[in-house]
């Protein structure tokens, strides 16, 4: 046994090292950790264990049941030279403990998510990984250091301490280059500057339509689509498809050749946009990743800062006054799905009359009595329903058919693996993150404790007052019924993976309820259909998902007549 042990050490030499201790000892570390860096660093170190090489381990990390195991601990103050025992107790997912891992052969890797200190205007101190140009993705963070991939044997019963080295770091991202069409806007933002302590830009990608610089005495209507951080602009090329990709097989849509036609959908948008007849818009997409996540969600938020007013009353005005939009609320639109979807409804609900419409598709939950599965203010366990002689797992993921691939649970166990204190740059942290009070300790009030799903209903409370749109709509009609009036149009799936339609449900009983005036607007459902439709009765939602700007610009181009003011500019656009 001995002998095998030091062949194993001379084989993992390098990058490897084994040391062998005289007996096994539980509270021994299993693994230890050194740095390359030059500074002091604060995060979070991610110990990631696969059963297959490739992808890397850093990017088998998921809520499915393929998902890579993965471990977490915070770290503060690591100095340059000095090694770090990998707690033996850190939280994992999908096994907890370390110990719980089967004795056997895994690809092993380790990463560390860097951490910034902010020192904020609300007098708190934090510490959270500003967005590098990546949208918050922590595996591909440029900065992060992060060790190469190895095979072994690891067995939590033995003694054995394995020593890895972070000696790899994500390199920078080149900014997307400007073209005819698509140019870039960066800006920084006095608001949020102000808010996080140092600062802090928003930025857009802008799309420019036909004949922009031959008319130079036209001004434009605005086309906002809201959605994830997108390196460069959505949907669109200039060429045709490559006739030598590669075809891939989606998973997700059990399509073949799916990369093919995501091209050719983005070759055919481009011939729509310069053709004839296609209303002449300005439409943009906003970036707005931040220390939570790829994106804001659109609004003013105690922990994320006032991203509503950036978005509305500093960016947006930047964008019309370097190209030439109209400027008025009456020709500015938003269109958008998932994430998309509930900031293109939430900025229309908080901005009544700065937009003039918004198209939200398979929207994030808007009615927070169906927050996916749970109901928050009822509810007193987020993971569980509770009997008498029993508990049930409450789903988080299903197909069309109703087959669950992952709990609720299982969703945030992975995100509390990952990071504490909402870090994770994932969905129910960022949820967390933009819905909640800050907590004592400046980072935000959790809705549930993590470990155990138990909910806090004095937080659900707040999210209520300040988030629930639907409850904010009943509540507000009174005041602001005529300026939403014809606004609002939601389209969901009655299948949407992540059970989203269940509060587009109860939103449309309390838009059907209102009066003086009606909404006048309108909600539909896709049958049997996934997330995220988008009101497309014609086609498969793995082609839909790829016509936002060529679906909604044009309906919102008929509506608009019916909701301009007298003397609005409705013809020189139409060119």
């Amino acid at each position: 046994m001995r002998s095998l042990v030091l062949m194993a050490c001379t084989l993992l030499a390098g990058l490897w090292a084994c040391s062998r201790k005289p007996a096994a000892d539980p509270s021994s570390p299993l693994f230890s950790m050194d740095i390359q860096s030059p500074d002091t660093l604060d995060g979070r170190l991610l110990l990631l264990i696969a059963t297959r090489p490739e992808p890397e381990p850093r990017f088998q990390v998921s809520d499915g049941v393929g998902t890579a195991q993965v471990f977490g601990m915070d770290v503060e103050g690591w100095t340059p030279g000095s090694s770090i025992a990998f707690d033996n107790e850190a939280f994992g997912y999908p096994l907890q403990r370390l110990r719980e891992l089967p004795a056997a052969d895994y690809y092993v890797q380790a990463l560390f998510h860097r951490y910034e200190t902010f020192r904020r205007a609300d007098g708190h101190v934090v510490k959270l990984p500003m967005d590098r140009g990546e949208g918050q993705q922590w595996n591909h963070a440029p900065g992060n250091l992060y060790s190469k991939p190895q095979r072994l044997r690891f067995d939590p019963g033995t003694a054995t301490t394995i020593r890895i080295k972070l000696d790899q770091t994500i390199p920078p991202i080149e900014p997307p280059k400007d073209t005819e069409y698509v140019k870039h806007v960066r800006m920084r933002s006095k608001l949020l500057s102000e808010f996080w302590g140092r600062d802090m830009y928003l930025g857009a990608h802008v799309l420019l339509p036909l004949g922009w610089a031959e008319h130079p005495e036209v001004r434009y209507p605005l086309a906002i689509f809201h959605g994830h951080f997108n390196y460069d602009l959505s949907g669109w090329r200039t060429t045709p498809p490559d006739p030598d990709l590669k075809c891939e097989y989606s998973e997700r849509f059990k399509v073949e050749c799916y990369n093919r036609m995501v091209q050719q959908e983005a070759y055919d948008f481009y011939k729509i946009w310069t053709g004839p007849n296609f209303p002449r818009v300005i439409a943009i997409e906003i970036q707005h990743a931040n220390p939570y996540y790829d994106d804001s969600y659109a609004v003013n938020s105690a922990n994320l800062g006032p991203y509503g007013d950036a978005i509305t009353y500093e960016l947006i005005p930047y964008i019309e006054q370097q190209f030439r939009g109209i400027g008025q609320g009456w020709a500015r639109f938003l269109y958008g799905g998932s994430t998309g979807g509930w900031e293109a409804l939430a900025a229309q609900v908080f901005y009544p009359r700065e937009y003039n419409g918004c198209y939200a598709a398979c929207p994030d939950p808007i009615d927070f009595r169906a927050y996916t599965v749970v109901n928050i203010y009822e509810d007193d366990n987020a993971y569980y329903t509770q009997g008498t002689f029993r508990k049930t797992l409450r789903p988080g993921m299903r197909n069309y058919l109703g087959h669950i691939s992952a709990t609720l649970q299982d969703a945030n166990y992975k995100e509390l693996a990952l990071a504490t204190k909402s870090r994770s740059g994932d969905q129910w942290d960022i949820w967390e993150a933009v819905y909640s009070p800050v907590g004592p300790d400046g980072y935000p009030m959790r809705i549930w404790d993590k470990l155990t799903g138990v909910i806090d209903k004095k937080v659900a409370n707040y999210w209520r007052e300040n988030y629930d749109l639907a409850y904010i709509l009943k509540r507000d009609w009174p005041k602001h019924g005529a300026d939403w009036r014809g606004k609002i149009h939601i389209y969901c799936g009655d299948m949407d993976n992540y059970y989203l339609n269940n509060a587009v449900y109860l939103a449309e009983d309390i838009l059907k309820s209102v009066e003086n005036p009606p909404y006048d607007g309108e909600v539909d459902y896709g049958d049997r259909a996934e997330h995220c439709w988008n009101g497309d009765h014609q086609n498969p939602i793995w082609i839909s998902r790829l016509r936002y700007h060529r679906m909604f610009i044009p309906k919102w181009a008929e509506e608009v007549q019916s909701r301009a003011p007298a003397g609005a500019d409705l013809k020189n656009w139409r060119y």
